[in-house]
């Protein structure tokens, strides 16, 4: 039991419910010894993480801690070795060792469209291949740097084997993917989960106290970027003033310790709940009102530091205008796999967090009966969480669209002054527009003062080119779809310059057209014009860069395949390339709502392809889902951005025959997921629909509303 992650009471418990007799094979003890050098040193990873209490159980019900992931894997390598031919057992995939996964694991952050390619190919080739990560097409990645280090903290040897430096020429020749994600060998059976599914409790205020355990596991990984890895890179580094690191790591590292306690009493209550104890005493334990409530009025002490925040994100951005040396600082860390968001959206997440609270609390008081326990301190709770809320959502709104303005600006290049006191960003994304060449493909910026229209071109920096720009002032918007013979197409007048664009849909035309006249009226109503944004544009009419477009495949959401011998690397997986190669947009209502809707978690996953379903933790956040081994990974092994992907409900016709599975599909790709529950099918669906359905701005006032799947 010693090896397995779990008590001996655990193991007891186990074997008197039947659970050993599930592994009823012959062959596992002759192969088992192999089986154990591949599974025993990944979980050195996390060596530095405590074992949490609530994590003895698997998938479906909390199985999260790194021992009992290696251990459901093994588990699922008996099974497999049992079933298979000895052939088999010779293959690449289950020869890999633990090395080679840390590998790719230190250099490269795939996207999930990849995985399944390579998952495509494997099943196609019955030859064995070759599981060395290659480096050349996703260094586009913000996560592949040399400046990247280990899950211990210190330099990543496999960083300087595989070097973004080396020429394209140099990448190894196999499939793109993280072995760690695609091992046919962690796959679990149907029957694992079934049994694991009837231990535990099914009641939904159960599942909702889960929520706030693994969504608070995530929060604090978002807080440990700044307190832990982004301070250990400051301390090396001679860069940021004394007054600019004390300011920003006295007010997080409170919080960090604060969270952490928390978290630790959430996971204590759980293992309660799930019966993990005296069995006796479990009736007292099953709820979770009483500790939000004890720990949301403890809360109230740190709101000093959550005042602190807008103070903190305007003085780093200033440092950054300031010092070259910050600004590249903060640039190459930003490229670190473990800053899997921009950074300055980490300094915002603890405003965030306390609108999660309030939405899991109003869920849970309206799941409950007034007669319920838990009723009273549940209440108690939203009440007291509500009130930091109304305190703090003005400056949150304020700093959100700062923050916005200032990643804006890293994607754009041609501009001086984008950020400037009284311009709000309204919506962005791709729009076709029509010059002399015929439809040109060009990015939207729309705020309440301007509109910037831009292109991807050829540039080495990966940023978008402005071209040109309208005044909103007296600019007016003419239907032309007859005159130019172009579906979905408008002509906007401007004072001194008119352009006729056209959208890729009726939907999207609609939402460009509604924003674009709310600015407009917005515009007439402040105190004229805008003040001069380029700073060398030439006229668009002009442009040199008109022909020289960028027609990249939309599959390749890491940037150019040449970008490895980028001198000034930069971010390519913002949510403006994802507009860009979807042909999509978003507005600033939809990241309003994206930061509502977060969510974290188990889900099984397989693709359109393979056969059996793979266990992995899932963050959702900014459109985008990510996916780790385990929960105590400190950095997404791929991720997947949502925009302009569907949602639905698998049909009979795919045989899926599972409960609570929704379908992901953009084009050819195809993905699975399996949820735990009805309640977490039903979080996973309202969240994801958040992110592929971009509202309008009418709906999106009422996004609340619930939709049919």
């Amino acid at each position: 039991f010693s090896s397995s992650g779990r008590t001996q009471k655990q193991v007891l418990d186990y074997v008197k419910e039947g659970g050993h007799k599930k592994v009823q094979f012959e062959r596992k003890h002759s192969k088992i010894h192999s089986i154990r050098s591949l599974t025993a040193q990944p979980s050195e990873q996390h060596t530095e993480v405590p074992k949490q209490v609530s994590d003895s159980s698997s998938f479906a019900h909390g199985g999260d801690n790194d021992a009992a992931a290696v251990q459901s894997c093994r588990q699922g390598k008996e099974l497999k070795a049992s079933t298979e031919d000895t052939g088999q057992h010779k293959s690449p995939s289950l020869k890999k060792s633990p090395k080679e996964g840390r590998k790719v694991d230190g250099a490269v952050v795939s996207t999930v469209e990849e995985e399944e390619e390579a998952a495509k190919d494997k099943m196609q080739q019955n030859r064995p291949q070759s599981q060395q990560p290659s480096t050349g097409s996703l260094t586009g990645s913000p996560h592949l740097s040399e400046l990247s280090i280990n899950s211990q903290g210190g330099p990543s040897v496999a960083n300087m084997s595989l070097s973004p430096n080396l020429s394209p020429d140099a990448k190894q020749s196999s499939p793109l993917i993280s072995p760690l994600l695609n091992d046919p060998s962690c796959i679990r059976t149907d029957e694992e989960e079934e049994v694991k599914r009837k231990r535990f409790p099914t009641e939904k205020a159960y599942f909702i106290a889960k929520e706030v355990a693994t969504t608070e596991r995530t929060y604090l990984k978002d807080l440990e970027v700044i307190t832990s890895w982004f301070q250990s890179a400051v301390s090396k580094e001679d860069c940021m003033p004394e007054t600019l690191k004390n300011l920003i790591f006295s007010n997080f590292e409170p919080l960090h310790k604060f969270h952490t306690g928390f978290l630790k009493e959430i996971e204590q209550r759980l293992a309660l709940w799930e019966g993990r104890s005296n069995a006796h005493i479990k009736g007292d334990y099953q709820r979770i009102g009483d500790v939000m409530l004890k720990n949301i009025q403890s809360m109230k002490q740190l709101t000093v530091h959550l005042w602190k925040h807008d103070e903190i994100l305007i003085e780093l951005e200033n440092g950054i205008k300031n010092s070259r040396k910050l600004e590249t600082f903060c640039r190459d860390f930003e490229l670190q796999k473990v800053c899997y968001l921009p950074l300055n959206t980490f300094l915002l997440r603890p405003l965030h967090r306390l609108m999660h609270y309030k939405q899991i609390m109003e869920r849970l008081c309206k799941y409950y009966p007034p007669s319920h326990i838990d009723f009273r301190d549940s209440r108690a709770a939203l009440a007291e969480v509500s009130e930091m809320v109304v305190q703090l959502h003005g400056n949150m709104i304020k700093m959100e669209n700062f923050q916005k303005l200032h990643e804006l600006k890293k994607d754009l290049i041609g501009i001086d002054n984008l950020v400037i006191p009284g311009r709000e960003f309204i919506r962005l994304g791709s729009l076709s527009k029509l010059s002399g060449k015929g439809l040109q493909q060009r990015m939207f910026f729309l705020f309440n003062d301007i509109l910037l229209y831009t292109s991807r071109g050829l540039t080495a920096s990966n940023q978008f080119k402005v071209h040109g720009h309208l005044p909103l002032y007296g600019m007016t918007i003419e239907e032309s779809e007859e005159e130019w013979g172009v579906p979905h197409c408008i002509t906007l007048r401007g004072q001194h310059q008119s352009i006729v664009v056209a959208a890729s849909t009726r939907s999207e035309m609609d939402k460009w057209t509604e924003d674009l006249q709310m600015a407009i009226d917005l515009s007439e109503k402040s105190s004229g014009p805008a003040p001069e944004l380029l700073a060398s544009s030439p006229p668009d009419n002009k442009s040199p860069d008109e022909t020289t477009v960028d027609q990249e495949s939309e599959d390749d959401l890491s940037a150019s395949r040449t970008s490895l011998e980028r001198q000034s690397p930069h971010r390519g997986n913002t949510t403006v390339h994802v507009c860009w190669h979807r042909n999509t947009s978003v507005s600033m209502i939809d990241f309003s709502i994206a930061v509502e809707h977060q969510l974290s978690g188990n889900l099984l996953r397989k693709f359109k392809n393979s056969n059996g379903w793979q266990k992995l933790w899932v963050v959702f956040t900014n459109f985008c889902m990510f996916f780790y081994k385990s929960h105590q990974d400190n950095h997404p092994l791929a991720s997947l951005p949502l925009l302009g992907y569907s949602l639905t409900i698998p049909s009979e016709a795919e045989n899926i025959h599972k409960d609570y599975v929704f379908k992901l599909h953009f084009k050819s790709h195809v993905y699975y997921f399996r949820a735990e529950s009805e309640y977490t099918f039903e979080r996973w669906m309202e969240v994801i629909r958040s992110a592929t359905s971009s509202a309008s701005r009418a709906r999106a006032l009422s996004h609340k509303e619930p939709h049919a799947y």
